[in-house]
């Protein structure tokens, strides 16, 4: 990456994760965890369609030298198995903020402890290592399933943006944004953690 701040590579392991960036390498495996048409039903992108999925990730490496978007696979460690992304965007160093999004997993993987465990390790990350003051969080407006995931880690609600970007059919769509600042990081660290536990415990 062009700046500082963040140093690639970056490798984050957790107890069920592992982060690693993305490389080239990954793209076929992370194309056939993408293949289940459930998890686009109410997103905006469609990464199970070849066309759309391979430039999108391509662009994301492209755009790491830039040093404005930071791409990672997420490997279950007991399968070694590739079962989804999630990427660092909106990078402003000067501002020490970020953004955490373009996150998803396989199907199999969800109302595990993957995606709360996903979200502590880059959180810790960002405000341990980086020392960030917001951590930012967007969904499309009626994707009611991400705006939950986002409001467990606890990220807090600060609206919508009205035609705040175009689909790819040519439709406005509203977006939620979210943050996590660097104020309620303790208290949404010990919430995850708590909640990874009780999932773990079942």
């Amino acid at each position: 990456m062009n700046n500082n701040w963040i140093n690639h590579p970056i490798i984050i392991k957790g107890d069920e994760i592992e982060l690693l960036p993305l490389e080239k390498e990954h793209l076929e495996d992370l194309f056939l965890a993408a293949s289940n048409k459930e998890i686009w039903e109410l997103t905006s992108v469609d990464y199970s369609v070849e066309e759309i999925f391979y430039p999108n990730l391509n662009n994301a490496m492209n755009d790491r030298e830039k040093g404005t978007v930071y791409p990672f696979v997420i490997v279950h460690k007991h399968s070694n198995k590739i079962i989804g992304t999630t990427r660092f965007l909106e990078i402003y160093p000067n501002d020490k903020k970020i953004e955490i999004g373009v996150t998803w997993i396989m199907k199999e993987y969800w109302g595990t402890t993957v995606n709360l465990e996903c979200k502590l390790l880059l959180l810790n990350y960002c405000f341990e290592t980086l020392k960030t003051n917001r951590v930012q969080f967007r969904a499309k407006e009626n994707n009611l399933r991400s705006r939950k995931a986002i409001e467990k880690i606890g990220g807090l609600f600060e609206g919508i943006l009205r035609k705040d970007k175009i689909e790819l059919n040519g439709e406005p769509r509203n977006t939620a944004f979210y943050s996590i600042l660097d104020s309620d990081w303790e208290n949404a660290k010990q919430s995850i953690k708590k909640q990874i536990k009780i999932k773990a415990c079942r």
